[in-house]
């Protein structure tokens, strides 16, 4: 963006006065166009220990699996914007969502926010932005197919998980980085 959506002057980036970031900055009406990261909205759909995936029918990554997931809308919780992206990319109704796992992934500025639930009736489809939706066990994950880290990760821990407790409603919260400097920043 190089023109400023209040008054349409030519914006320039510079730190405000304010800040110690760069910022859009408009020099004739002074209004500063921040740039927050993108929260990504998923669920991890399960049904009779079988979870659901779907095939992207659209870029980035084209044909590859994961789970139902994009950003989130103005207006909803992530809980919802989870349960509204389920039903978009794979026709699934969920039931029983709970926060599962959160990502912060700083050098694309997205946060992921994964939800743990159940499938309702184990009725599935295909979306208009997935080819195909199908439940893998978990010998039949198409691994190498993964479209992203954090739904590569989810499934891991899920797996994992799995084998410790018995219900998924105590399973832990996965919280983590995912990026190229792997170190947890301390404030």
């Amino acid at each position: 963006m190089s023109y400023c959506l209040q008054c349409g002057h030519k914006a320039e980036r510079k730190i405000p006065p304010t800040d110690n970031i760069p910022r859009l900055v408009c020099p004739n009406c002074n209004y500063i166009h921040y740039e927050n990261p993108k929260v990504i909205c998923g669920s991890l759909v399960v049904h009779k220990n079988r979870v659901l995936l779907c095939r992207r029918a659209i870029e980035p990554q084209y044909g590859l699996w994961t789970l139902p997931a994009g950003f989130m809308e103005n207006g909803e919780t992530m809980a919802e914007g989870a349960a509204r992206e389920s039903y978009e990319e794979a026709e699934a109704v969920v039931i029983n969502p709970h926060l599962y796992c959160l990502y912060d992934i700083p050098d694309i500025g997205q946060i992921y926010s994964i939800y743990l639930a159940d499938l309702k009736d184990g009725a599935y489809g295909i979306g208009s932005e997935s080819l195909d939706s199908a439940l893998f066990a978990e010998e039949d994950i198409p691994w190498d197919k993964l479209a992203f880290e954090a739904i590569r990760r989810t499934l891991k821990s899920y797996f994992e998980d799995r084998k410790n407790f018995d219900n998924h409603a105590d399973f832990p919260i996965h919280q983590d980085h995912i990026g190229k400097d792997q170190s947890i920043k301390r404030f």
